[in-house]
């Protein structure tokens, strides 16, 4: 039995965010925890704007 993945976005309430809530890379949402970890880590810090695009739009 496979188990789907699931990051950071998961309990988000944004449409945007819950559409990549199971992508499998660790997503966070913006916020204190993302900046820590990318500290700790010696990260950068990806940002997404939001951008989305409709079902037709990417199915064809």
């Amino acid at each position: 039995m496979s188990t789907k993945h699931v990051n950071h976005l998961a309990n988000e309430k944004s449409p945007y965010l819950l559409q990549h809530a199971h992508n499998p890379i660790d997503w966070y949402p913006w916020g204190e925890e993302a900046f820590v970890k990318a500290r700790e880590e010696d990260k950068p810090i990806f940002f997404s704007c939001g951008y989305s695009t409709c079902h037709w739009c990417h199915v064809h």
